[in-house]
């Protein structure tokens, strides 16, 4: 049994890949602490989880609900956005919802990209979309982000013919894994060049509510004036509420594009538990979750300090994030982030991930994630440190 020809050249996903070598090391009694995946360690807000419990004890609500999330789900984003970017949006024409941002974010591609299309990713960038543009046989073409241009790819350098054969360009703030957020000048070149060139900005914003500096705002896309002719937005509860498990996101914008994206979908799921959709408009609008995010943001906050902290005795430098749950970590020179990362999980216990996985300008940096227990990250860092030392001294 041979798998499809689409299959042939897109690699396994790192951390399903990763999934084997962790359970080896746990057989055999090591505690690996882990410190590589973007997931949230601690719960979503009471008042969410009582909400998803109450509803799916009601006897009408599970069967099948609506396409693309209930009208309540729809709406419950829409008021977001309004609350939160000034944003007013139709909940019937510009606001699809996803079981989780992922499968959006992979379907958008297959909806929209035919063989051959040039699709622009961000380098370094969220793996998943490289890996679409790849299944849908498209040519995948990196825009640096280098801390020199302070992590947004300059538009200005992609070729005239690459442009003009563009299909999509993804865009990511606050960005992962650098944790790099951009302003809505930055926002507004984007938009320029998608209209000079007829391309579609997607823009990934599922970590607009993780805020390390609490003077910072991350802005959406489609606060840019005409943004919405060029441009979808996802986002996310995973990130904002602690709900990665409960796989509930969003695109919203471009009413075309998302048109597009419901025709495939549909096709691909029955949408999801009208319970937790419910509980999720709760996520998005209830007032107490100003001050639960607040709480939560204060938590990563530290823990980013006690990873930056940590640093220098690791041999390795970092900007400090303002945004996001990561610390993008650049490695003592000479060592390939792969080889690091395998070997401090072998011999030292913590998981970490390799800038490469994240694109060609990801090597020679690793990530750190914040969503782990406080005191976890700070044995992790102790073990990395005696680890290190113990590189120093040649063993």
């Amino acid at each position: 049994m041979q798998p499809a020809r689409r299959l042939a050249h897109v690699k396994p996903y790192y951390f399903a890949q990763l999934a084997p070598v962790l359970q080896r090391l746990r057989r055999a009694g090591v505690e690996v602490i882990r410190l590589d995946m973007g997931a949230p360690d601690g719960p979503p807000p009471p008042f969410v989880v009582e909400t998803l419990v109450e509803e799916a004890r009601k006897p009408h609500v599970h069967a099948y609900a609506p396409y693309g999330g209930t009208p309540e789900y729809r709406a419950a984003w829409a008021a977001y956005y309004e609350h939160r970017f000034g944003v007013s949006l139709d909940p019937e024409t510009e606001v699809v919802g996803l079981i989780g941002s992922k499968e959006g974010i992979f379907h958008l591609t297959q909806a929209l990209v035919n063989p051959g299309d040039v699709v622009l990713i961000p380098d370094p960038g969220y793996l998943t979309y490289a890996r679409a543009a790849q299944i849908a046989g498209a040519e995948v073409v990196y825009l640096p982000l280098t801390p020199e241009n302070g992590f947004f790819p300059d538009l200005d350098a992609v070729p005239e013919d690459v442009a003009r054969r563009a299909r999509l360009l993804w865009l990511n703030y606050p960005n992962n894994p650098t944790g790099a957020v951009t302003d809505l000048e930055g926002l507004r070149r984007a938009v320029d060049f998608a209209r000079r060139y007829n391309i579609l900005v997607a823009h990934d914003a599922a970590y607009a509510d993780v805020t390390l500096d609490p003077e910072v705002q991350p802005p959406s896309i489609l606060q840019v004036p005409g943004a919405r002719e060029v441009a979808v937005e996802f986002n996310s509860l995973s990130k904002r509420a602690n709900m990665a498990g409960w796989r509930l996101g969003v695109a919203v914008g471009n009413p075309e594009a998302l048109r597009a994206l419901y025709r495939y979908k549909s096709q691909v799921d029955s949408s999801h538990f009208r319970p937790m959709m419910t509980a999720g408009a709760v996520a998005l609008t209830d007032p107490r979750m100003e001050a639960w995010m607040q709480a939560r943001n204060q938590v990563y906050r530290e823990r980013r300090d006690l990873v930056l902290e940590a640093l220098p005795g690791l041999g390795m430098t970092a900007a400090s994030p303002q945004a996001g749950m990561y610390v993008w970590a650049r490695l003592p020179q000479g060592w390939p982030s792969l080889t690091y990362c395998q070997r401090a999980l072998e011999e030292a216990g913590v998981s970490l991930a390799p800038g490469a996985i994240f694109g060609p300008h990801g090597e020679g940096y690793v990530r750190f994630s914040l969503g782990t227990a406080t005191e976890d990250i700070r044995r992790a860092l102790q073990r990395l440190q005696r680890w290190w030392r113990e590189q120093a001294n040649g063993r």
